[in-house]
């Protein structure tokens, strides 16, 4: 299986999410997107497969989001994604690619069913238990 991950190692769901990947046993390939953002095609594609409205991608958090008055419903995709690509810290994460899947993976658990099983127990850096010592996700965690 190839696992694709748009990454800010200073985020812990992103964090979180990578190290459920390779519990899973499975050895991604790590982009850090503020480094090395996607293109501006790249990125809509992205979307376009996760099946979210654009505006859903926006990370409005320590960002320049209110400056920019992103708010505003008039402002078309077109618009938000140009934002995106001046700032790349506007794109929300971590964005998991699989052959058969993209998705936006907050929370973090979100990631598990994109993944083979998970390899033994898991708990978030918080310390928050997510997966039990045979692999499983643990209940308040289900879908």
């Amino acid at each position: 299986m190839t696992v694709t991950i748009y990454h800010n190692p200073a985020c812990g769901t992103s964090r979180n999410v990578l190290a459920l990947i390779r519990n899973s046993g499975e050895e991604p390939a790590v982009i850090e997107y503020l480094k090395t953002p996607p293109s501006r095609a790249e990125l809509a594609t992205l979307i376009a497969r996760i099946g979210v409205p654009v505006r859903d991608v926006l990370r409005r958090k320590e960002t320049p989001y209110d400056e920019l008055r992103l708010d505003d419903p008039a402002l078309l995709d077109d618009a938000l994604l140009d934002a995106m690509m001046a700032h790349p810290i506007l794109i929300n994460r971590p964005i998991v690619v699989t052959a058969d899947a993209v998705r936006l993976c907050r929370p973090s658990e979100t990631v598990l069913d994109m993944l083979p099983p998970q390899r033994a127990a898991f708990s978030k850096e918080d310390g928050e238990a997510v997966v039990d010592a045979n692999g499983r996700l643990i209940a308040k965690h289900a879908p």
